[in-house]
């Protein structure tokens, strides 16, 4: 069969023109392939410029220049970390498929045996990078790796009791869930709140690195921040919980719930007089015992909003909130007020 007929008329040579001018003008290189030759130039060139880039980085921040093994927590392994220890404290819920109920004992020693194998591993990884980077009196002794990692893996049953809590909290106060077993497997506040729960626990370990990871993990996941140093009441629920941020200094007391888009962050920064961000210093909110705050809701700085208090949807909080309080961004009036007497914000 004869091929169709190609079109060489002026239509065809202005839509040949348009694209080759369209490829200029985004900067989008046009022309015959590139040779083999040149490839391989080009390859040369680029990991000569990422080596020269990696030695500025490393001299600037005085890390390692020798040859030998990362040195720091490979994020890839403690993500294999934290899948095990969340099967490890849900082993029929987050557990291998084929678990058996009679085989939990056995499955959950097998896994933690891994588990505290690897985990020592990136664990002394972290302590050595801190006591190069920090100082040796910044950081535990990298020796202490099998004793924090023993102290980690004891604090395990503590913190599966406090998650049931928190799946309790959210079955309790969302009307769609139907069943404790829906909130652990399908909700994303409770998928971050397995990660805090224990990120919080190697942060008080001393071991902020590897808890940042396993909390960013979450955040990845969810879409829900919670700094490992946040410290968090026992049946805590975020509900949906997408763009929630909890700050490093954040202190929330029990059965408290949140939803969506909250923020407990920091109102400022100090510096010293360097100009740098002072770090440690208490900035973020503390939330009492029995209070709800609604969605898209922002509290910033070091506050308090004591107990039972409900914080409604898109307010700013920048003050202390009384006990037993309602904040709302205003309150609904009557239409037969007179004109001059509008709603009055929170």
């Amino acid at each position: 069969m004869p091929e169709p007929a190609r079109s060489h008329g002026p239509d065809a040579r202005a839509t040949a023109k348009t694209s080759l001018c369209a490829a200029a003008s985004t900067g989008v290189p046009h022309g015959p392939f590139p040779s083999a030759a040149a490839q391989s130039d080009d390859i040369a060139a680029t990991v000569a410029g990422l080596a020269q880039a990696r030695h500025d980085w490393r001299i600037s921040q005085l890390r390692l220049e020798e040859a030998g093994p990362r040195e720091l927590p490979s994020p890839e392994r403690v993500a294999a970390i934290v899948t095990d220890l969340r099967a490890v404290l849900f082993p029929m819920r987050l557990g291998p498929a084929d678990l058996r109920q009679e085989n939990e004992n056995g499955f959950i020693a097998r896994t933690l045996t891994r588990v505290v194998h690897e985990l020592t591993h990136e664990v002394r990884l972290e302590l050595d990078w801190a006591r190069r980077t920090l100082g040796a009196g910044e950081a535990p002794d990298p020796a202490a790796a099998g004793v924090l990692v023993s102290a980690f893996i004891r604090a395990l049953p503590d913190i599966r009791r406090l998650l049931d809590s928190d799946v309790v909290a959210a079955f309790r106060a969302d009307p769609a869930a139907r069943g404790v077993d829906e909130v652990l497997l399908c909700y994303p506040g409770l998928r971050a709140l397995i990660n805090h729960r224990m990120a919080h626990r190697l942060s008080l370990l001393g071991l902020p690195l590897i808890a940042r990871l396993i909390a960013e993990m979450a955040h990845g996941e969810t879409g829900i921040d919670i700094h490992p140093g946040a410290r968090i009441g026992a049946s805590f629920f975020i509900d949906h919980g997408t763009g929630t941020v909890i700050g490093a200094t954040a202190i929330i007391g029990e059965r408290v719930q949140l939803f969506q888009g909250v923020t407990l962050g920091a109102k400022s920064f100090p510096t010293d007089q360097q100009g740098n961000v002072v770090k440690g210093l208490p900035r973020h909110p503390i939330i009492g015992d029995d209070v709800v705050i609604y969605s898209g809701a922002t509290v910033l700085g070091r506050v308090s909003i004591g107990e039972g208090s409900v914080l409604g949807g898109n307010v700013w909080v920048t003050a202390d909130v009384p006990p037993f309080s309602i904040v709302s961004q205003a309150r609904v009036q009557s239409r037969e007020q007179p004109e001059n007497e509008h709603a009055k914000s929170a």
